[in-house]
């Protein structure tokens, strides 16, 4: 794909978050952040060339190396993945700008812990699984007020933002929107919350109908050749 053509499917994106934007109310803002755990620094270069700048990725040795590899360009990273609490270390190492998938109350004070001792404080969202499914991290819905409530008081070091939740995985658009409507609820109901992080490449129209206001696109951005 040519600078060009990129710079036109972009654009195209773009288009799509500003229409599904508009269909709700047009006056809150949708942030993007491009989800690049499947392409290399040079991909992430391009990207950010024509515009884009927060990226968010999954793992953790990938964040190290990537904003490494690409540490000339002022990129806004985010981690998207589910942390392990041995990786703390790594992760504060890079500083990003955003951790997404708080699924723990001991995962958080593992994370205050840490950045208690380096003197340092993160932004972070709580991960709700809105779905309901098995396969899924984070807390389920019934139990975000107190536990948010509750990392809040006790971990002082990390500035929570909102809440970040995965659609649910089925075709019926139906159950797939009744998903993103709880996550909605929940986040409006948040003291202080600004961030509802929800809606990936392949329901991220409907996120935002919803209420999101930040998508993590990453197949969508990054066509296979």
């Amino acid at each position: 794909m040519t600078t060009l053509e990129q710079k036109l499917a972009f654009d195209r994106i773009i288009e799509r978050v500003e229409k599904a934007r508009l269909r709700v109310d047009g006056h809150h803002i949708v942030k993007i952040v491009a989800a690049s755990k499947y392409v290399d620094a040079e991909a992430i270069r391009s990207l950010y060339a024509i515009g884009q700048r927060a990226f968010g990725e999954n793992k953790v040795q990938d964040l190290m190396s990537k904003s490494e590899a690409l540490e000339e360009l002022p990129i806004e990273w985010h981690f998207i993945g589910t942390l392990q609490k041995n990786k703390i270390n790594h992760l504060l190492s890079v500083r990003p700008h955003l951790l997404h998938s708080i699924d723990s109350v001991e995962l958080a004070h593992a994370l205050n812990e840490r950045l208690e001792r380096n003197d340092m404080t993160l932004r972070a969202l709580i991960q709700v699984n809105s779905a309901y499914e098995e396969s899924k991290s984070g807390f389920l819905p019934e139990e975000i007020s107190e536990n948010y409530a509750r990392i809040r008081e006790e971990c002082p070091r990390l500035h929570l933002q909102g809440i970040m939740s995965i659609g649910a995985h089925v075709d019926d658009p139906k159950t797939v929107r009744k998903s993103f409507e709880t996550t909605r609820r929940i986040f409006e109901s948040l003291p202080n919350a600004t961030t509802c992080s929800m809606g990936m490449s392949g329901d991220f129209e409907l996120a935002i109908e919803c209420g999101s206001n930040l998508v993590r696109l990453g197949s969508i951005l990054f066509p296979k050749p």
